[in-house]
C-alpha cells in the first residue's frame, strides 16, 4: 500500500495551511475568548471549495476523495479546532446526508449552495435525553395531510444557532422504535423553529453549540429524506463517515500541540541549554509523534475502504477512538512541556487541551467506539488482509 499523498493532496494541504495561518491563526485566541463565531470565515472557505472538496462536481463540489476532505478538517483544526468542527459537521453530517440520501430535487437545491457556503447545515439528531441511545429520541414527526409537524427538542447540535438548513431525526412510527424513526430538512425561518438557551462549553468556545427547539413546525412531505423509517439506517452511514471526519479533527489538535510544543521547547532554556536537549522532554516528544503518526494510519486505511466501496465502519471506529484518545494525550503532555506557561491564557496550549475533550465524546464516545469495534471482532473475525 502506497501510504505517500497524491500532488492533489499535497496542494489541498498546503492550500489549507497557508489560509488557517493567514486567517485563522491570528485570531483564533480572540474568538475563543468571546466565543465568538466566524461566518466570515467559514464563507471564505466555501469560496475557496473547501466544503465541497469530496462532492460530486455537478453540485459544485471538487470530485476529490475522502482523504482530501479529511485533510481540510485536519488543516483547519490544527490551527482552530472550533473552525475545523463547524466545517466537518457541516461536510460530514448535514451536507454528506442529503448528498447520500436526499432526492435529486433536494440535492440540486440545497447542495450547492451549502458547498459554496452560502448556507451553512446543521445535523439535528442528539437530544437531552437521548445521546448514545439515539433510539429513544422523543421528537416526533405527525403526518398532516401533505406535511408533517415536527415536535420535540435537540441538543448540543453544531452550528444549531447559525445553521441555514437543518437535517432532523425524528419519530414517525413510535412502535416500530429504530425502524420508525424518519429523517427530515427543514430551512430556517421555519415557523416554531427557535433556540433554546445559549450552551456555554469547555474548549471550542467559537464552535457554536446550541438547543434546537421544533415547536409544531410544518414540513411538507416531501422535505422527508428517503423513506419513512429509514431515517436510523441512514444515520448509523452517516455516523460511519462522520467518524473520519472526527478523527481528522483530532489529528489535528494534535499536530498542532505538538508543533507548538516542540518550539517552545527548542527555545525555552533550563540549566544553562534548551529544554529540548533533555531526555524527557525529547521522549514526550517522540511519543507523540508516533501517536499521531499512528492515528494518520488509522484514519488513511478507514478513508481507502469507504472510498473503494468497501466496509468502513470498524476502521473509522478505530480511527477516531486512537486519534481522540491520542489528541487528549498529546495535549496534555504538550501542556506539560510548556509548564507553567501551558496553564495560561497567553499560550495556546490549554486552548488545545480544552478543545481536545470533545473529540472522545462527539459523534459516539470512546466507550461507544469500543463497543462498535468488539461487536464487529466478535462477529467478523479480524481477517488479516
Amino acid at each position: 500500500m502506497n501510504f505517500d499523498l497524491t500532488e492533489e493532496h499535497r496542494q489541498i494541504r498546503a492550500t489549507v495551511a497557508n489560509f488557517a495561518e493567514r486567517e485563522i491563526k491570528p485570531h483564533c485566541a480572540a474568538w475563543d475568548r468571546t466565543e465568538h463565531f466566524p461566518r466570515g470565515v467559514i464563507e471564505k472557505i466555501g469560496e475557496l471549495g473547501f466544503l465541497g472538496v469530496s462532492f460530486p462536481e455537478r453540485f459544485g463540489g471538487g470530485g476529490a476523495d475522502t482523504l482530501s476532505q479529511a485533510l481540510v478538517v485536519e488543516g483547519l483544526s490544527r490551527c482552530d479546532a472550533s473552525v475545523g468542527l463547524t466545517c466537518a459537521a457541516h461536510m460530514s453530517l448535514s451536507s454528506g446526508h442529503i448528498a447520500n440520501f436526499a432526492s435529486d430535487e433536494h440535492r440540486d437545491r440545497y447542495l450547492p449552495d451549502m458547498i459554496a457556503g452560502r448556507k451553512l447545515g446543521a445535523w439535528c439528531l442528539t437530544e437531552p435525553n437521548s445521546g448514545s441511545d439515539a433510539a429513544a429520541m422523543r421528537t416526533r414527526a405527525v403526518r398532516a395531510g401533505d406535511r408533517y409537524k415536527i415536535s420535540g427538542t435537540k441538543m448540543f447540535i453544531t452550528n444549531g444557532s447559525v445553521a441555514d438548513v437543518y437535517v432532523v431525526m425524528a419519530v414517525t412510527d413510535a412502535e416500530s422504535r429504530k425502524a420508525g424513526i424518519s429523517a427530515f430538512i427543514v430551512d430556517r425561518g421555519a415557523p416554531g423553529l427557535s433556540n433554546g438557551r445559549k450552551i456555554e462549553k469547555l474548549g471550542l468556545r467559537a464552535s457554536d453549540t446550541a438547543e434546537v427547539i421544533f415547536d409544531n413546525v410544518a414540513v411538507p412531505a416531501g422535505n422527508m429524506i428517503g423513506n419513512a423509517g429509514e431515517g436510523y439506517t441512514q444515520t448509523l452511514r452517516i455516523l460511519e463517515g462522520g467518524r473520519i471526519g472526527i478523527a481528522a479533527f483530532a489529528i489535528g489538535i494534535a499536530r498542532g500541540a505538538f508543533e507548538e510544543a516542540a518550539a517552545y521547547a527548542k527555545e525555552r532554556r533550563q540549566f544553562g541549554r534548551p529544554i529540548a536537549d533533555l531526555q524527557a522532554i525529547q521522549w514526550m516528544l517522540a511519543d507523540m509523534a508516533t501517536r499521531i503518526e499512528a492515528s494518520w494510519m488509522l484514519l488513511y486505511r478507514a478513508a481507502a475502504l469507504k472510498d473503494k466501496g468497501r466496509p468502513f465502519g470498524r476502521q473509522a471506529a478505530m480511527a477516531k477512538l486512537y486519534a481522540s484518545e491520542t489528541a487528549m494525550w498529546t495535549t496534555i503532555k504538550a501542556v506539560q512541556i510548556h509548564g507553567g506557561y501551558g496553564y495560561v491564557t497567553d499560550f495556546p496550549m490549554e486552548r488545545y487541551m480544552r478543545d481536545a475533550k470533545l473529540a472522545e465524546i462527539g459523534e459516539g464516545t470512546s466507550e461507544v467506539q469500543r463497543m462498535i469495534i468488539a461487536k464487529s471482532l466478535l462477529r467478523e473475525g479480524y481477517p488479516l488482509e
